[in-house]
């Protein structure tokens, strides 16, 4: 979802790209504050000072240029200050965040998050519910035909053309998925 952002004919960060930004990029640094810092309060104030401060610095900052990186950073490193200042773990407790997390791979992995689901999204209607059920749900393929009220030969198309679909939509994400997955078993 990387919509362009609204901005002055100048290039700077006006008020409505500004909300833009907020609105789309708010709930994915909340989540990505928290696995920092645990606490949903101290992620949304990390998340709110960001904010303040691109809004401050808007006049400085080309918005024709992709915010997310920036975002995602400042959030990150604002995160590791918190922990650091609060004082919130013993040494024996305190986590190894620095080395934990890799603000690229997160921003990747959540990238690659959000392209999987806009091609779930956007499968045929009887691809998507049947994909949904399997993969999320758990049912079985007599299951789901029992649900739909459809033959288990309708359900093995429709997951066969669902898979085929995704495959097609996100083959060129598939060096960026094989990356992460050897990523997180290292």
């Amino acid at each position: 979802m990387t919509a362009e952002i609204h901005h002055s004919p100048s290039g700077k960060l006006d008020r409505k790209g500004f909300e833009q930004l907020f609105r789309q990029y708010f709930p994915p640094l909340m989540a990505f504050a928290k696995k920092i810092l645990t606490d949903e309060d101290d992620a949304r104030e990390v998340v709110h000072r960001v904010f303040i401060n691109l809004w401050e610095k808007r006049d400085e900052i080309d918005a024709t240029t992709s915010l997310r990186s920036y975002l995602f950073t400042s959030v990150h490193n604002r995160s590791l200050n918190m922990v650091r200042d609060r004082k919130k773990f013993s040494s024996e407790e305190m986590p190894d965040v620095a080395g934990e997390v890799d603000v690229g791979a997160q921003i990747e992995a959540m990238e690659l998050e959000e392209k999987i689901r806009e091609a779930i999204t956007a499968l045929p209607e009887k691809c998507r519910q049947v994909f949904e059920l399997n993969r999320f749900e758990g049912l079985k393929y007599s299951e789901i035909a029992a649900q739909l009220n459809i033959s288990i030969k309708t359900v093995e198309n429709q997951m066969s053309r669902a898979l085929r679909i995704l495959r097609e939509k996100l083959l060129k994400y598939l060096t960026l998925l094989l990356w992460l997955v050897l990523y997180a078993l290292n």
